[in-house]
This record gives C-alpha cells, structure tokens and sequence, in this order.
C-alpha cells in the first residue's frame, strides 16, 4: 500500500511540475491578457462554475485588492438576469477547464451584444468556448494529479496560477505599492501597520489629563483617575506642555512626604518630571509602537504634543498592542 507521504509527494511534484510546464510555454497571448486588464476602462469580471468557478471568485479577490476593480459572476446566475452588471467597458474573464461547459457557452451571444472583450482561462484550446473568446490562455495539463484523473486537481492548481501572474503583472505594471494594498485592507495587520497613526490610537478630550503646574497633588490624583490614566501632561499658563506626574511620581512623593496634609496639597509642578518623551500625532502607530520598545527606560504612555509642545492626548501602550498592528 501506498504510504501518505508518497501520495502527498506525487501531488505536489506533479502540480508543481504542470505549473513549472505552463510557464515554459507563456506567449503573446498572456500579455495581451495582461494588457487588456491594465487598460480595461471598467471592471474585470471572473466567470465560472463548479471548481473553475471557485478559481474565478478567488481571482476577482486578488485583483480587487491588488488595484484592479473586479467582481465575481456565477454563470448560472448571469443567465437569469445578473449579465446585466456587464458593460462594454469591461472584461470577462471566463474559465471553463473542458471549455464546454453549458452555462459559460450560453453566455458568448449576450456578451458579444454588450460588447464585453471575453478572455477564455481553459485546458482546451480547440474547445467551443475558445471558438467564440477574443483571447484563450490555455493551462491545459497531461492529467489529474487523483488516481482516477477524474477530480479537478491540478488543472485547477495551473489555473489558479495563472491568474495571480495574471494580477501580479498588472499590479507591478501600475506600479502598485504596499500603501495602496493598505488602503484595500484597512482591517488587516499590514494595513493597519501602514495607515493607523498615533493620533487614530491616542487618549484625547476627557480620557487626557491636563492640569496646570499650579494644581494640588491632591487634584492631580483625581484628574488622572477620572481619565483612568496613568499620568498627567502639566502645561504652563500658555498651555505648553512643560513636565507629565504619573503614578509613580504620586507615589515616590507620598513616601517621601512627612505627613498626608502636606503630601496633598503640594503644586504638582514641584513633583512633576520635566525631562520626558513625546511623540507627535501624524507619527504611524507601528512606529511609536517601535518607539516604545526601544526606550532605555519602560514606560506606559507618552504624551502626544504638536509643533508647539502643547499637549493634545496620551498614547497608551497596552492601547497600542490591543490596535491590531502586531
């Protein structure tokens, strides 16, 4: 009997190998399919059914979020009224790996009319389908990789393929960056990494204490647990930023104090820190992330100032890592 291993090793080298195949016999043919979706004025639109269509949704994924708009159309329900999503402006990507199959032939009449341009993805380039496409991208291979050759196994694999070369060359072609990938994916770790910045994360308005350098002791330790903060920006009479009190100072001054009353009632400007970091508002969230880690002493927040040291919120670090930025 066949071990598991062997037959997990016969199927990665032979689709592996179909794949390698297919890329030693690329043509003209992919680059005017590459072309035609750079300069395609509308949408491309994937099309297919059962396991071509699975490919054809999954590549309408990749090519929204790699800069080129798209969209999923299932053959069955673009014969019953969705073909009216299709413009002449756009492209149909097709895939049919017989290039028979039922519900994409039914489509070429209507498609022709709306004056569509129709790329044909399929394993048989003398098929029927092919006879009626503008352009046919042939990833026709010598069988299935399951032991019958019958379970579409490595003609979807080739497909697949194809496709994201199809979506990777149009992305570097449009000179696609990763910041316009971040846009597309605003949800996402890397998007939030390129696009979330300190001032989208910080504690501002009432979750920020600012008090002036003339507030009690007592009054600091109020305002900050109001905030539910764990510091305070103290700003002089212009309201520049000039020192922070954070926990640790309050407690330091407490042992430190001979009685309560006279602990209390101290400016907070006597106790106040006035070497301290800052960061400003525009700065990405990733950075001041790093910029946290590479502090020599550990702190929990930072005061977030403008131009003009004046203070306009508290950067949280624990806020930070709940950011979906790592």
């Amino acid at each position: 009997m066949t071990s598991n291993a062997a037959i997990l090793r016969r199927v990665l080298e032979e689709e592996a190998s179909a794949i390698n195949s297919l890329a030693g016999h690329l043509d003209e043919r992919f680059d005017q399919a590459v072309k035609w979706i750079v300069e395609c004025t509308g949408r491309v639109i994937t099309c297919g059914v059962g396991k071509s269509g699975h490919v054809a949704r999954k590549t309408a994924g990749t090519l929204s979020s790699t800069g080129t708009p798209s969209l999923f159309l299932h053959a069955a329900e673009a014969l019953h009224g969705d073909l009216g999503g299709v413009t002449a402006n756009d492209i149909v990507l097709a895939y049919s790996h017989s290039g028979e199959t039922e519900e994409i032939l039914r489509l070429y009449p209507s498609l022709s009319l709306i004056g569509a341009r129709t790329v044909l993805i399929t394993g048989r380039g003398d098929s029927s389908a092919a006879r009626l496409s503008d352009l046919v991208l042939d990833t026709g291979v010598e069988r299935e990789a399951c032991s019958i050759n019958l379970a579409p196994t490595t003609s979807t694999t080739v497909m697949l393929a194809l496709s994201d070369a199809l979506a990777v060359a149009a992305m570097e072609i449009r000179g696609f960056r990763k910041e316009d990938f971040a846009v597309f994916h605003p949800n996402g770790s890397l998007g939030k990494r390129l696009l979330l910045k300190v001032r989208d994360v910080m504690r501002a308005g009432s979750d920020n204490a600012i008090v002036p350098e003339t507030t009690t002791v007592h009054e600091v330790m109020f305002t900050i647990t109001r905030a539910n903060a764990g510091a305070a920006c103290i700003v002089d009479g212009t309201g520049r930023m000039t020192g922070i009190v954070s926990d640790g100072d309050l407690r330091r001054h407490f042992v430190q104090s001979t009685t309560l009353a006279e602990a209390r009632d101290v400016p907070c400007g006597q106790i106040m820190s006035r070497t301290f970091q800052s960061i400003g508002p525009e700065m990405l969230a990733s950075e001041a992330l790093e910029f946290f880690q590479n502090l020599p002493m550990k702190i929990g927040e930072i005061p977030v100032v403008d131009e003009n040291q004046n203070p306009l919120g508290m950067l949280v670090l624990k806020d930070l890592l709940r950011s979906g930025i790592v």
